[in-house]
């Protein structure tokens, strides 16, 4: 605290004491003034203290701005006024004051580092950086301003670094220091690898967006897309890595995610944006297609609507006949035109026709993919019958259907009428109605003349009404056939064909009956034609015989008139036509010739006569064939040799003209598996393999018993012994001796050798074992 006390007394013409002034006469009022001018009044900082013809001013706290000229103004009751005045001296010591560190600059800017210093009297201000003095051969980019503050022109990082700022008072020796570290703040620098990018949508792509950034310090990383910040979660995954780098992944990349996104960097010296760019290419889908229903005549309009990046073209095809369609494209008739543009597609079909009913396909295609629906054009028309009949006919008591067939769309209700008369369904005892859809069929049984006549069918739908009437009239029995003719008339048949009665009498034929009799008689026989053939054959005549044959129609009604009887004769009984034959090699030695039938003459044949010989024979030899048989036998005959045959038939009435043949006889064959075996069936042939594999196992278990002792032959033959008795065992023993011979083997033609070996003789009982050279020879 820096107190002041100015005493005063005034006197005048007197000297004034130190640290006070006299006034003139009796002062009434003492006040101060503070170097400003201001007068001074009692604060916290100040105080006064007035004495008489004394004033005493304190100052507490004293700084340097109290510092100055202070007045002292004295007054007397007579106005009359004297002042003194008092200077006031403050030394302050070196003080820096709030001088920040770090102090931070944009990078580029006019920096200017601050170094508040204060001190009584005026401080020298000496800067430094990196141990060195600033001094004018640095002024190019560093100045010590009249603030004592140091500028630097377009400060850069390498001005970073700690600068000393150093005080002195050379009057005082005092002297003091600061250091201040300069930091240079960067703007960001932002870069990316790749500024676009493609993906195609809904199939499960991600996509990776990556920016660099550089800045002091080091920026702050952030994406954001349509001003939203993006942040991290099942789509959108965040990822900042060391040197600045961050990556911004896109999951399932949707239509939707097509698009700018920003990455922005940020930090002290400012920000930056840069935008990356992802093109989504969405496969065509058609969003817009429905099935239309049209009016028979009217026009229909069938729009395909279509979404996709790039754009789909779209493109039609009529499914019954498969054309395409494309934008602009016209059928031949002119009546189906395509119009599109922008993702959509009208096809248009003027004066529909029922045959453009059926599917329509569109089908949305780019260079990603393609698209297909179909839609179903319907159209409604109003009824049209399907029947051409519109005459029935019936006879009392035969009940007939009338059917009344209708194609329409929607269905059509139909009603039956007669004399403008509803008929019910369930109406009168002799008429019915059986409906379907599409179908109403009417029943009606006639019980007089009243119910033939006309009937009237109405059908009916939302489009429009249409009617068809049917006539019901009465049946009759056919008309006569005509134009009868006989034909391939024999001994025992004859072929009847005639033309079809001019009228059927309403109904349709059934069959046909021919009827016929010998001219000497009036018994009328008949015979039925299959279903309505107009060709019947009569069977069983009997030779040389003139008949009369006439043929009447049958339908449901009944039979009709007969026609006019024509007369036939049927042939004489005769000798049989040649026979023909044809050849076919027999087994072994013999020939197997066969008979076709022929015409017998009109009697049965009794036999064949085959007469062959050699080529090289004069004499015949004579075989007689039952007439029922169809073939002959000729055997023995001789390998490689040609034959001549000749064959008649004969009936009771005689012989037949002789048919001639020749055949040729071949080689003898030669005598091997195939000929022994040629005439042998599968079942013969197997069955003689299986015997000859039997034999060959006997004979190898016989081998076996004789040179191994084993086999199925040796232990029938222990079975046996072991049913002997003891003693009977010890005289075996005594007397005999079970000793085998190697048997001689068998050369290749046919003798029998032994090959040089020992002959082993094994005698039971004595447990003994001889060998002895074979001095046998072969």
């Amino acid at each position: 605290m820096l107190m002041l006390f100015l005493s005063e007394t005034c006197a005048y013409g007197a000297a004034s004491p130190p640290g006070g002034t006299a006034a003139l006469g009796e002062p009434v009022r003492l006040e101060w003034f503070n170097p400003q001018g201001e007068r001074v009044v009692a604060s916290r900082r100040t105080a006064l203290h007035a004495e008489a013809s004394r004033s005493r001013l304190i100052i507490y706290n004293a700084v340097v701005e109290d510092a100055g000229i202070y007045r002292c103004l004295a007054t007397d009751a007579a106005g009359r006024s004297q002042e003194a005045t008092v200077v006031l001296e403050i030394y302050q010591k070196l003080t820096f004051r709030d001088v920040q560190s770090p102090q931070e600059f944009r990078y580029g800017e006019m920096a200017e580092v601050v170094c508040d210093v204060i001190s009584s009297p005026v401080p020298v201000v000496v800067w430094y950086y990196q141990d060195q003095e600033i001094t004018e051969e640095h002024r190019r980019r560093f100045r010590v301003l009249p603030n004592n503050n140091l500028q630097i022109h377009q400060v850069t990082n390498a001005d970073e670094g700690v600068y000393r700022c150093e005080a002195s008072v050379e009057a005082r020796g005092e002297i003091d220091f600061v250091d201040i570290a300069v930091v240079v703040n960067v703007p960001p620098v932002l870069s990316v690898p790749q500024q676009s990018f493609n993906a195609t949508a809904d199939y499960q792509e991600s996509v990776t967006l990556t920016c660099i950034t550089a800045g002091s310090p080091q920026p702050i990383l952030t994406w954001h897309r349509k001003g939203q910040h993006l942040e991290l979660s099942e789509q959108y995954l965040l990822h900042n890595a060391d040197g600045g780098r961050s990556t911004l992944t896109i999951h399932n990349i949707g239509q939707a995610d097509g698009g700018a996104y920003t990455c922005k960097a940020t930090n002290k010296a400012g920000s930056q944006e840069k935008e990356l760019f992802l093109k989504v290419f969405v496969q065509p889908h058609i969003t817009q297609l429905r099935n239309v229903t049209a009016v028979e005549g009217s026009a229909a309009m069938v729009s395909c609507g279509a979404e996709g990046e790039p754009l789909p073209d779209i493109s039609w095809r009529r499914a019954s006949d498969g054309q395409p369609f494309v934008d602009g494209d016209k059928s031949r008739d002119g009546r189906v035109e395509v119009r599109g543009r922008h993702g959509k597609s009208m096809l248009t079909i003027s004066a529909v026709r029922l045959a453009d009913r059926g599917r329509f396909d569109c089908e949305a295609l780019s260079r990603i993919g393609g698209h297909q629906k179909s839609m179903f054009l319907d159209i409604e028309y109003m009824p049209k019958f399907l029947t051409n009949q519109t005459i029935f006919y019936s006879w009392e008591g035969n009940p007939v259907n009338i059917s009344c067939d209708v194609a329409s769309n929607p269905p059509a209700t139909m009603l039956w009428r007669r004399e403008r008369l509803t008929i019910a369904a369930e109406g009168a005892p002799n008429t019915r109605i059986h409906s379907s859809e599409g179908r109403s069929l009417l029943e009606v049984t006639p019980v007089s003349d009243r119910d033939f006549g006309r009937y009237n069918c109405t059908a009916r739908n939302n489009i429009g009404m249409r009617y068809q009437e049917f006539i019901l009239a009465q049946a009759d029995v056919p008309s006569n056939p005509y134009s009868v003719r006989l034909s391939a008339v024999s001994q025992r048949l004859a072929t009847v064909t005639f033309m079809k009665p001019d009228s059927h009498g309403g109904v349709p034929i059934g069959h046909y009956l021919v009827q016929y009799k010998e001219l000497s008689t009036h018994d009328w026989r008949e015979v039925r034609s299959h279903s309505a053939q107009t060709t019947v054959v009569l069977m069983g005549l009997e030779p040389n015989t003139t008949y009369e044959v006439r043929v009447a129609a049958v339908n449901g009604k009944g039979k009709g008139e007969s026609s006019h009887a024509e007369s036939f004769q049927t042939l004489p009984i005769r000798e049989p036509s040649p026979p023909a034959v044809h050849g076919q090699r027999g087994v072994g030695k013999a020939y197997r010739l066969g008979l076709v039938k022929q015409d017998d003459g009109g009697m049965p044949i009794v036999e064949y006569i085959v007469k062959y010989k050699t080529d090289k024979e004069e004499q015949w030899m004579t075989k007689l064939v039952p007439g029922a048989n169809d073939f002959a036998l000729l055997q023995p005959l001789q390998w490689n040799t040609r034959y001549e045959v000749e064959i008649t038939a004969r009936n009771v009435k005689g012989l037949s003209e002789p048919t001639f043949y020749q055949f040729f006889m071949p080689q003898k064959p030669d005598i091997t598996a195939e000929s022994l075996f040629g005439g042998v069936g599968v079942g013969a042939a197997v069955a003689l393999g299986l015997g000859g594999l039997l034999l060959f196992l006997v004979l190898v278990d016989v081998g076996c018993f004789f040179l191994r002792r084993c086999g199925l032959l040796m232990c029938i033959a222990r079975s046996l012994c072991s049913k002997k008795s003891t003693t009977g065992k010890g005289k075996e023993t005594e007397e005999g001796k079970a000793a085998y011979l190697k048997l001689p083997l068998k050369e290749e033609n046919g003798k029998e050798s032994l090959k040089p070996d020992t002959i082993e003789i094994k005698v039971h009982g004595e447990n003994s074992h001889h060998t002895k050279p074979d001095s046998s020879k072969a």
